[in-house]
This record gives structure tokens, sequence and C-alpha cells, in this order.
């Protein structure tokens, strides 16, 4: 039984510190900070992207915190039929610990990057502006 804690426990780390994955209809959206939205685009939604959390978010690098965020914003908007995000705000998450030594009141502490999220505006644009 211990066995199968324990490698239930390992799968689901494993799988925390992989980002998460860009479906196939959204890996052309374009995601752009440019604050002004490119003439002849509908508006279709807000999405919000996230990757880690608390428990699994220490052991997943940063690149795969932020990947799988904008993966998940785009994979979002691809549900709308989106095909350009306008990135609006990011966000990331920081989890730190602290101890201090009372005899020389020195302390230490440490933080790490446990999870971030994108806000974005999903739009459907016309080819012509993505130069086709």
């Amino acid at each position: 039984m211990k066995k199968l804690v324990f490698l239930a426990a390992s799968a689901l780390l494993l799988v925390g510190c992989q980002s998460t994955p860009l479906t196939p209809q959204a890996a052309s959206i374009m995601v752009s900070p440019n604050p002004s939205v490119p003439q002849g685009c509908k508006y279709l939604g807000q999405v919000i992207g996230n990757q880690g959390n608390f428990f699994t978010g220490g052991f997943t690098s940063n690149k795969n915190l932020e990947q799988g965020a904008i993966n998940d914003m785009k994979n979002q908007a691809s549900q709308l039929g989106a095909n350009y995000i306008q990135m609006i705000t990011d966000r990331a998450g920081v989890t730190g610990s602290g101890s201090m030594d009372m005899n020389s009141g020195f302390g230490s502490s440490s933080e790490q990057e446990t999870n971030v999220t994108y806000t974005g505006n999903a739009y459907k644009c016309p080819p012509s502006v993505f130069g086709q």
C-alpha cells in the first residue's frame, strides 16, 4: 500500500513539473502585449491562463510555469474561435519561508515562483492582420 501511495505521489509531481500542453488548434494563436488591437478584429471574450499552485509550483521550472500559463490561455482562446490575444496582465505568485536565529538575531529566507497567471482579451482577426 505504501508503494502505491509513493508511486501515485511521484506521478503527480512529475505531471506538475510539465507545462500545460498546447492543443493543435491553439498553436497558431498570436499573443501580443501591444495595448492597441489591430484594425478589424472582433472581441470574443476574456481568457485567463494559469500554471502552478502551492503544491506543484515548487517542482516546476519558471519556464514551464510561464509556458503553461500561455498555453492555457491559448487553449481557451481557441475554444472561443480566436486567433489573437491581447495580453492584459501577468502575475507570478511567490511562496517563501524564513527562519530566525534567536541567538544571533540573523535570519534567512527563501522564496520561489510557484504559479503564473496571465489575463488577456481574445479576438478573431482577419487574415490580413497577419500578412496573409
